[in-house]
């Protein structure tokens, strides 16, 4: 006798389960309920919607040979029925029957199942702040609020919009608006930088200040308070330090799993709200699996739960759940939480823990810092990346890796790798005999994972002693306190002299790469000297030479200018 399964959700983790199960059983009646017309799309496709990079929403929802993943194209080319406009209500786990609701008109029935799956994916947080109903507040749930969101773009009605939270859902639509349609933009994150626990503050630093470069305004450590309307139209939003005019404002502060359909029916939720589930994906009833954003899964780093709702992740889930429920024992083991985004020109990516994380969990961690070339120096197409590699200085384990840099595939590339090392557990040592593919067009003959390696090898050694962006910036925001310190620039003269010219000559001194061995005498043996070149690689030459004359009291600014710059500093000479 076929089974019967019915899967509860069509975006991401459904679909998939639903059309592996099918080709493993085509004798299964595999069910799909969707309380969405539009169903089985890309949602993290949606800002290049609104941006106008993908011109059509319905190639969120085509496959990539160009058929629109609608009912008839399950029903006719992967034998699955999807029933859309149809809501999940309850579980009758005694019963094996799923109780349904027609949207439209209320009805309701039951489908009997042999095999569960749920894959209801997560729901926006709506910040329950005054005029969250106005009419032009939109969270990005679903394509119908995609599509009216481009409609009014497109027709001129919004001339500024904010967007409530610097994660990368709510920078992707800072971009999208201010990108192709110029719409005047503003981003109010409350933590003190974006994208918080994902990458850390330099690199959010870099990215910021890109996003401000192109056009987009943001504010840091400010919450949203109010959002301001008149005649039930939105007309701007107040924070506790401005208030900011708004025709549109996006309330992307986050997701949480729907996870109630599970909890109603006696499943394990997890504390953070997620339905828990094993390995196989089966929840807490063996009946029954689930999958995509509405789960939790196993950190491959920390050992620890992740709540991480992402397409690519759904997906395997799905086709794990598929494998299972046609008795395939397949296992899903966990992620370390990868993520890229683009931000304009430049691009940010990163995986497994960042050094804020890393530290909360209790690990030994450090980060090496690098902002070496992105191919052979001598390539006409050259540029500076920056990588940050956190690891832990007892085992020196890599914990995580963070990449900014030009758009493109090298960023996405090194992040790739880097994940798939870490997920085997690989040390700093392994990072730095890690083989990346070598032609001059594409990389560096030492690869640029490989040099962030080398910086963290030296360090967990102690050969190279470092002194991290926050102390630095904050003594070059008032040198004068710090009198025991000064910085040593081993730039070209040309390079170095602004800073002289600023500081002084007593508080920064220029003596170049090529001549310090010549002329260390000159340094002063009572100061703490701060060596700094454009990437850190010379600086720790310096620092190494230095200690073998008796200097020993200097500390390296890791990334360098490199860095320096791409932070946007504010005294930084022009």
């Amino acid at each position: 006798m076929s089974k019967k399964i019915v899967i509860v959700g069509g975006v991401a983790a459904g679909p998939k389960a639903a059309c592996r199960v099918k080709r493993l059983m085509q004798d299964a009646e595999v069910t799909i309920i969707d309380q969405d017309t539009l169903f089985s799309y890309g949602g993290c496709g949606i800002p290049y919607y609104v941006s106008g990079d993908v011109s059509d929403e319905a190639e969120l929802r085509s496959t990539s040979f160009h058929m629109v993943r609608n009912e008839n194209f399950f029903l006719n080319a992967k034998g699955v029925t999807v029933k859309g406009g149809t809501r999940g209500v309850s579980i009758d786990r005694q019963a094996k029957t799923l109780q349904v609701e027609d949207v439209a008109s209320g009805e309701k029935s039951e489908l009997p199942y042999d095999i569960l799956m749920i894959a209801t994916g997560s729901r926006p947080f709506v910040l329950p702040i005054p005029g969250a109903d106005l009419d032009g507040v939109f969270t990005i749930s679903d394509l119908h609020k995609a599509i009216e969101i481009k409609d009014r773009i497109a027709k001129q009605k919004v001339s500024k919009a904010v967007v409530i939270g610097g994660g990368a859902i709510g920078l992707e639509m800072a971009e999208a608006f201010k990108d192709l349609w110029g719409v005047e933009t503003s981003v109010v994150e409350f933590m003190p930088q974006i994208l918080p626990r994902i990458v850390d503050k330099p690199f959010a630093s870099m990215v910021t200040k890109h996003m401000r470069d192109n056009g987009v305004d943001i504010f840091l450590g400010e919450g949203a308070e109010e959002i301001l309307g008149k005649d039930g139209k939105v007309t701007g939003l107040r924070t506790a330090n401005r208030t900011l005019e708004a025709d549109m404002v996006i309330m992307a502060a986050g997701v949480r799993p729907r996870s109630e359909i599970a909890a109603e029916a006696g499943l394990q939720i997890s504390p953070l709200g997620a339905i828990v589930v094993n390995e196989r994906m089966q929840t807490s009833d063996p009946n029954i699996y689930a999958a995509g954003d509405c789960v939790e899964i196993m950190n491959l780093v920390s050992g620890k739960k992740l709540y991480a709702p992402l397409g690519s992740l759904a997906n395997k889930e799905g086709r794990v759940v598929g494998d299972n429920m046609a008795g395939i024992p397949t296992k899903f083991k966990g992620g370390v939480g990868s993520f890229i985004m683009k931000a304009f020109d430049v691009c940010i990516a990163a995986t497994g823990l960042s050094l804020d994380v890393a530290l909360a969990e209790g690990f030994d961690a450090d980060v090496a810092l690098n902002a070496p070339s992105d191919r052979a120096h001598f390539f006409p197409t050259e540029a500076i990346v920056c990588f940050q590699m956190v690891f832990d200085r007892r085992t020196r384990k890599v914990l995580g890796l963070q990449g900014f840099g030009p758009m493109g595939d090298g960023i996405s590339a090194r992040i790739n790798a880097a994940a798939a090392y870490i997920t085997m557990g690989a040390t700093i040592d392994d990072f730095g005999t890690l083989e990346m593919a070598y032609a001059p067009p594409f990389s560096a003959a030492i690869d640029s994972v490989n040099a962030v390696a080398y910086v963290a090898d030296n360090l967990c050694d102690g050969r190279l002693r470092k002194i991290d962006f926050d102390p630095f910036l904050s003594w070059m925001d008032d040198f004068t306190t710090q009198a025991d310190w000064c910085a040593l620039d081993i730039r070209h003269p040309n390079e170095a002299g602004p800073c002289v010219d600023k500081f002084g000559a007593e508080t920064w001194l220029a003596i170049p790469y090529n001549e310090i061995r010549n002329r260390y005498k000159e340094l002063p043996d009572d100061k703490k000297l701060i060596i700094l070149c454009d990437a850190g690689t010379r600086s720790f030459e310096i620092q190494s030479f230095l200690e073998s004359v008796g200097l020993s009291n200097t500390l390296v600014l890791s990334g360098g200018f490199s860095m320096l710059r791409r932070i946007g500093i504010d005294w930084y000479p022009a």
